[in-house]
């Protein structure tokens, strides 16, 4: 099915020609019905094997599944720890937070993974991982979330700039900017164009960036200003922006997440101790989170 030719099959489970034709004569005549049809010299799938196929593939796919739990549960028996997180908070703090859990975990084994909202929200249902951190509500009854840190959003610019003398920025103060902004379609920018909606402003936009990790190396490079948040900031080198307070606009907060029918493992529970120092640290813990 996948190659086209007996030949190539047979190159490619390392096997003879005539083996491949025996076995699939064998099982035609088994099935009681053609697999295939031969066209100058290729193998056409009937579709009794198209059926056939979609079933096996299903199969194939479950087979890898268990093999992969298989691994996964022989890797946290020597000590494994699986952790995600969404963008913005993957890029700098989390990799702190890990490099601070493994002082006191030094053997153990670190997966980790930045990935979209829905990726990170099927790997933790599908007990792929041990705990996300997102900066997105998460809402599915098999999931538990915790606030865990928060975020401001902030105007960042080149040190010198005109906005830098400002205590705090207002949508009307970027009119005139080189603004760096974002897709309409992006978490992101849906809330920076309702701060601007609000405030009955449509700011001339020369730059779009696909996130505000994008945008902090744009505006280090003298492309503009650009609002984003804290989280993302995190990665840039101290001193090498402004960051300036913006006013009305809601912080972002960003959530631990775990399977409830799922005990937190004493390594992910490590994890989170570790987290939460480094978010204290850096004053972007919530309050009375674990």
């Amino acid at each position: 099915m996948s190659t086209g030719s007996v030949s190539d099959a047979s190159r490619l489970l390392h096997v003879s020609v005539p083996a491949v034709s025996r076995v699939l004569s064998h099982t035609e005549t088994q099935l009681g019905f053609p697999l295939f049809e031969r066209i100058k010299g290729r193998l056409h799938p009937t579709p009794e094997a198209r059926l056939l196929f979609a079933e096996v593939e299903l199969v194939y796919r479950g087979v890898q599944r268990v093999e992969r739990l298989t691994q996964e549960i022989a890797e946290r028996r020597r000590g494994l720890l699986s952790v995600v997180a969404s963008p913005s908070i993957g890029q700098m703090i989390v990799p702190q937070a890990l490099s601070h859990f493994r002082v006191n975990h030094p053997t153990v084994r670190v997966k980790f993974e930045c990935l979209s909202y829905e990726l990170l929200k099927d790997s933790l249902l599908h007990k792929q991982v041990d705990v996300g951190i997102a900066i997105l509500p998460v809402d599915h009854p098999n999931l538990r979330t915790i606030p865990v840190a928060i975020s401001q959003v902030v105007c960042v610019c080149l040190p010198g700039h005109p906005l830098a003398e400002l205590a705090m920025v207002g949508p009307r103060d970027l009119l005139d900017q080189r603004l760096i902004h974002y897709p309409s379609h992006t978490p992101f920018g849906i809330k920076i164009a309702q701060w601007f909606e609000k405030a009955g402003i449509s700011p001339d936009v020369l730059m779009q960036v696909g996130s505000p990790q994008n945008a902090c190396p744009s505006v280090l490079a003298g492309n503009g200003v650009a609002l984003v948040d804290e989280f993302s900031l995190s990665g840039t080198p101290k001193g090498a922006l402004v960051s300036i307070p913006v006013r009305d606009i809601e912080p972002i907060v960003a959530d631990l997440v775990y399977l409830r029918t799922t005990p937190l493992t004493p390594l992910a529970e490590g994890f989170i101790r570790s987290l939460r120092s480094v978010l204290l640290q850096r004053n972007l813990a919530v309050k009375n989170a674990p």
